[in-house]
């Protein structure tokens, strides 16, 4: 069975997940202090640590569980770039340059479907114009046998838990206030009655928080 995934989705202490204006210079906006504690190598899984990275920290197992059986994903358009409208004939090809670390399809929501963009390291990018039940079904097939991770933002990461679309929500509160921004939760009173919840503090000062879909009738 495939499920939904998302992972290492921070959102800071007033419930914001991302700032409002995106740029080149700023692919989340004000709100880079949401990434101050994450270490990004253990998308890698923990070998991404390497000879040198210190101990296995429970942060560090957490967030490794990113690439653990996916086998697609799907993301907003604002997490492939700044640019809005019809694409520009700019050269564009995402924040990662010619090695993404996905490895996978990833589906990308638009309103301006696009040729797709494939590299060599195994990612490719292919947008779609689709609800996020059609973006599923598409990413599922992609990803047989394996899992389908929603990447976000925190509005794409919104439409597919206001569909009841997610099986697996990992949320890690980081203590910093924002003001502003863009908020996850919003229009999404009650949904932790369809989940049950973990909550994991660390020495670090961060919360994750696990999120399991409960068993739909």
């Amino acid at each position: 069975m495939v499920r939904t995934r998302v992972h290492n989705l921070f959102v800071s202490s007033d419930g914001y997940a991302a700032g409002d204006q995106v740029t080149v210079e700023k692919p989340i906006g004000d709100a880079t202090a949401l990434f101050s504690r994450f270490d990004g190598r253990v998308i890698d899984g923990i070998q991404g640590l390497g000879d040198s990275g210190g101990p296995v920290t429970a942060d560090h197992a957490l967030f490794s569980m990113w690439g653990q059986g996916i086998g697609a994903e799907i993301m907003g358009r604002r997490k492939f770039g700044p640019q809005t409208g019809p694409w520009p004939d700019d050269g564009w090809e995402g924040w990662w340059g010619e090695e993404p670390p996905f490895r996978t399809p990833v589906f990308v929501l638009t309103h301006h479907p696009r040729e797709p963009i494939e590299f060599a390291n195994g990612t490719s990018f292919h947008f779609v114009d689709v609800s996020p039940a059609e973006a599923l079904r598409l990413a599922a097939a992609a990803a047989p046998g394996q899992d389908v991770r929603i990447g976000g933002g925190p509005s794409t990461v919104r439409e597919f838990l206001q569909a009841d679309l997610v099986d697996f929500l990992h949320v890690i509160i980081i203590p910093v206030v924002l003001g502003a921004g863009v908020r996850l939760w919003d229009g999404l009173a009650g949904l932790e009655e369809r989940f049950s919840v973990e909550t994991v503090g660390t020495s670090s000062g961060l919360t994750h928080q696990l999120w399991n879909r409960v068993p739909r009738d």
